[in-house]
């Protein structure tokens, strides 16, 4: 028997099938259906309106009804719905939004691979790093370092180079012995009592260097990292830590992977995250804010020279047997090159330049409360830490779920943010004003004091 739309058996097994998620809780409840969406705002079924504090799932840059953004991809749709990029083919859009997104890049980083997703520009970077090697003549080299808390995707190589356990359990991942993990760079979390953020980020560099010499360099292809660390908790790294991690990866022969699927187009107040943190990458993956999330596409941006070396293995071998059948998708493309022309038109960076420290300065006003430990981020991009006594670093159980329920409050608030643990993460679209941060971080706050009230009558401090 058919299903009906909308129904609730439709929705269970919507419901299922997406999301990381408690699914048995999840399942006497049901999903929050949000049905449509205006500037910063979104709307579910019942009409009540939300701010939208995580841009989606950090992505939404230019909010939920860009009419720019329509119009690119209609008008694509009526010209061609659909093109590939296998054998010598390719179309307008994408040559367009290729040299576009070449033009902004970080320096040295010539060339762009599309595919579909963040996890999927992981896994073609991973692709490329090990072809590179071989192409060079260095087929031993091929481990990849990681961050414990880092996350990179939700594929079966991405994933197991994600550092989240939530993101292995009952999956069998990591699935190879070629990721290495290497230390969070969070000053707070892990710093030693008396020890400087630089004496900290000297101590990652140091660990890193050691590992390297333990696994033997001449075995180790790569470092990927996050500009700032997303879904591992918003961490903001140590000051000197990237440049004290490169001095490291130079040293070695290692490349420098920047993931910038959350961080890039703006998020950081600079067109990428790289360019805050002084990262010099020779690969960098994007996506999210690419497209402002209206379609899926993402990029690998990759060195000359690697790219050089790859182009050459392919011809000794007869072809590069690498691509998806969305790759370089037309209309996904489109949109993305108009959205890349709005952020440029409207001086989005500069935008977020302007109103992203005043995001920053209200949260830490909450760095007193007795349920926050710590704030942090940069730009528009920022977590919020619970903890049960933050002088003395003390956090809650995990059990106790604290955060999860400082994020039920803030939607019943009206407030949409998201709670990786106990860390609250913010993460607006781009075009917020300060009007609406003010009123963002007034439902949070009503929401952290309503969480306070509960956390004593459960006894929890």
């Amino acid at each position: 028997m058919p299903i009906a739309p909308n129904s609730a058996e439709a929705r269970d097994i919507a419901y299922h099938i997406h999301g990381q998620t408690n699914l048995k809780a999840h399942e006497e409840q049901g999903p929050k259906i949000i049905s449509k969406g205006d500037g910063v705002h979104v709307y579910d079924d019942d009409g009540k309106e939300f701010i939208e504090g995580l841009a989606g799932l950090w992505s939404v840059s230019l909010g939920f009804n860009e009419p720019r953004l329509v119009d690119a991809a209609t008008r694509q749709l009526r010209d061609l719905p659909y093109y590939h990029t296998f054998a010598h083919k390719t179309a307008p859009p994408v040559i367009d939004l290729a040299e576009k997104l070449i033009g902004i890049a970080p320096e040295g980083l010539g060339k762009a691979v599309f595919q579909n997703s963040g996890s999927e520009a992981v896994d073609t970077a991973m692709k490329f790093i090990w072809y590179y090697h071989n192409a060079i003549g260095k087929p031993e080299k091929k481990k990849i370092i990681a961050r414990e808390n880092a996350y990179h995707g939700t594929g079966i190589a991405s994933a197991s180079l994600t550092g989240l356990a939530r993101m292995h359990m009952a999956f069998d991942l990591p699935v190879t012995d070629r990721v290495l993990r290497t230390d969070c760079p969070h000053f707070f979390k892990y710093g030693d009592d008396g020890e400087t953020e630089e004496a900290f980020a000297t101590r990652c560099a140091n660990n890193l260097e050691q590992l390297i010499l333990d696994e033997c360099p001449d075995t180790v292809a790569a470092f990927f990292a996050e500009p700032v660390m997303g879904a591992g908790g918003v961490i903001v790294p140590a000051a000197t830590y990237f440049e004290k991690v490169q001095a490291v990866l130079k040293k070695y022969d290692i490349l420098m992977v920047a993931d910038e699927v959350i961080c890039g187009f703006g998020r950081t107040g600079n067109m990428w995250g790289s360019q805050t943190f002084n990262i010099k990458p020779d690969l960098l993956t994007c996506a999210k804010a690419l497209s402002s999330s209206y379609l899926p596409i993402s990029a690998v941006l990759i060195s000359d020279d690697l790219y050089t070396a790859v182009r050459d293995q392919s011809g000794e071998l007869g072809g590069f047997s690498h691509g998806y059948t969305y790759s370089g998708h037309p209309v996904p493309a489109a949109v993305a090159l108009e959205t890349l022309k709005i952020y440029e038109e409207r001086d989005i960076v500069g935008h977020v330049q302007r109103v992203g420290p005043i995001m920053q300065a209200r949260l830490r006003d909450f760095s007193d409360h007795p349920l926050v430990g710590e704030v942090r981020g940069v730009g528009l991009l920022a977590g919020v830490e619970v903890m049960a006594d933050g002088a003395n670093r003390l956090s809650f159980d995990p059990a106790a779920k604290v955060g999860p329920k400082v994020q039920a409050l803030c939607e019943e608030n009206g407030l949409l943010i998201r709670a990786m643990g106990d860390t609250i993460g913010f993460c607006p679209p781009l075009i917020i004003d300060e009007a609406t941060i003010e009123k963002m971080l007034a439902q949070f706050g009503k929401s952290l004091d309503q969480a306070l009230d509960w956390t004593r009558q459960e006894g929890l401090v």
